[in-house]
């Protein structure tokens, strides 16, 4: 029945970065992308000379996780200023893509650095045995590099959770565990020089044992970020996202069902696509409407979420026998009225007015009735009859005169009107010229709490009897006012 697309205008994610503009977004991930880049070179060439002035394995094992750490970092900040493109021809979803694939390759990357760190730990540990020189500047280095892993930790993940973004947010992870795995190679060289001190052999091995601690930790951190972009890169809905905007959808009124909800992520981005059954009757600006209060639903879940709702004409269980009949017309878009039904000895007989374009001919209007009625025995079985009355649907603009009141003709449409008791008063009486025929129009006042159908059918009496009265009269319109309204 209708389609509604709402894109953000903005570049957020989930969060709340509709406050800022594109470009500050933009400018502040790229700085603090560049300056983890800065970083992340001076601790990588300090950890390389210490790690091999003092052979030391746990600061070599941190100083290959680093020179990762830095490749890392260099494709988040080229992620990030590809992923920040808006979209184009060919990359109708954007770039946001991009960021997940950087975090990808870090994955693969901290992956390579365990291997290594496990091969050389085993081979310290059974094979051949290193001597370590721990000095001041190995713990300098050390804790150096845990001060700024701990700086850029923080700057990373407070842009990561300003902007939504998956690529700051390895990065933030990364450094963040950083601090963690540097404190157990410092801890691994105090034990080292606590056993050469007291002559405890087995404490030599101790910096080896820091090592695979450090690549238990890269693993554990590896996984969880592979499970994160393995889920983006695949198009994996966010855990209870999909039941949470059920729910919320859910509560919209005029909604019969929903019938598929898809959510898919690129970048800070998410779309989300929907299949709504609505019933078949309510009309396009209606079902437009309710499309917009789902786009709404959604937004409460994803607030800058690009949402495409779909919905699908449904047969509601309630539908009378004037429903059904009226669904088959709004199928093929025709404006059916005064739809009326007879039981004659037990048989539905049906006769409906419809309008058609006043510039088809005779045999193609005809044409058009009988695949409507067709239509409606195939899916109204119980009607035996249908009659319709063939209107013209004006196309273009009359032209017409105002003649303006006529004192004796409006004396006697008045005296026929007190004829009818409900009626309370006839008023603005006017008369017009249109292609040579004669119109009529006025207010007719009425009860406030006449029922609608005795409404329709004193105008319709009224209208009868004026032309009888008055038989140069073409076409009489009048217009129904409750009583109240009429005192105002």
């Amino acid at each position: 029945m209708a389609g509604n697309s709402r894109p953000s205008d903005n570049e957020g994610g989930s969060g709340g970065s509709s406050i800022y503009s594109p470009q500050s977004m933009r400018a502040e991930k790229r700085a603090v992308a560049g300056n983890s880049v800065v970083a992340a070179i001076a601790v990588t060439t300090l950890k390389i000379v210490v790690g091999f002035s003092t052979g030391s394995l746990g600061i070599l094992s941190e100083a290959a996780h680093s020179i990762l750490d830095l490749i890392a970092a260099i494709i988040t900040l080229l992620s990030i200023r590809v992923s920040d493109k808006p979209a184009d021809a060919e990359h109708q979803y954007g770039h946001g893509k991009v960021e997940n694939f950087s975090a990808f390759i870090e994955t693969g990357l901290l992956l390579l650095t365990c291997i290594w760190i496990v091969y050389e730990a085993a081979e310290r540990l059974f094979f051949r045995h290193v001597t370590i020189e721990p000095g001041i500047a190995a713990f300098a280095v050390m804790f150096v590099s845990m001060g700024v892993d701990f700086w850029r930790s923080r700057a990373l993940g407070r842009i990561a959770a300003k902007y939504d973004s998956q690529a700051l947010e390895a990065d933030a992870l990364h450094f963040s565990t950083d601090i963690w795995s540097s404190g157990v190679v410092v801890l691994g060289l105090l034990l080292v020089m606590i056993g050469r001190s007291y002559g405890i052999v087995w404490l030599r091995d101790a910096d080896p044992v820091a090592a695979l601690i450090v690549a238990a930790v890269v693993v554990y951190v590896s996984s969880r970020l592979a499970r994160k972009t393995i889920d983006a890169l695949l198009d994996a809905a966010p855990r209870e996202v999909r039941s949470q905007i059920v729910a919320q959808v859910s509560k919209v009124n005029g909604l019969l069902e929903v019938d598929r909800v898809r959510i898919r992520r690129a970048g800070n981005k998410y779309f989300a696509d929907l299949s709504v059954g609505m019933a078949r009757n309510v009309t396009f600006q209606h079902s437009e409407q309710v499309a917009d209060a789902v786009t709404d639903a959604v937004h409460q879940v994803l607030p800058e979420a690009d949402v495409v709702v779909h919905s699908v004409p449904r047969a509601v269980r309630t539908e009378n026998i004037f429903d059904r009949v009226r669904a088959v017309a709004t199928r093929h878009n025709f404006n059916v009225h005064d739809v009326s039904v007879q039981d004659l000895k037990g048989k539905l007989h049906v006769e409906q007015h419809l309008e058609l374009d006043e510039r088809l001919s005779l045999k193609e209007a005809h044409d058009r009735v009988t695949l409507l009625e067709s239509e409606i025995r195939q899916d109204v079985p119980e009607v035996s009859s249908i009659l319709t009355h063939i209107e013209s649907e004006p196309s273009t603009i009359e032209r017409g005169d105002e003649i303006g009141r006529d004192a004796a003709l409006e004396k006697r449409l008045k005296a026929i009107a007190k004829a009818f008791p409900e009626v309370l008063d006839v008023h603005e009486v006017r008369i017009k010229r249109v292609r040579g025929h004669l119109y009529v129009s006025c207010h007719c006042t009425l009860s406030d709490e006449l029922p609608l159908s005795r409404v329709h059918e004193i105008s319709t009496e009224l209208e009868t009897r004026f032309k009888q009265e008055a038989p140069q009269l073409f076409r009489v319109l009048i217009h129904p006012e409750p009583s109240t309204d009429n005192r105002r």
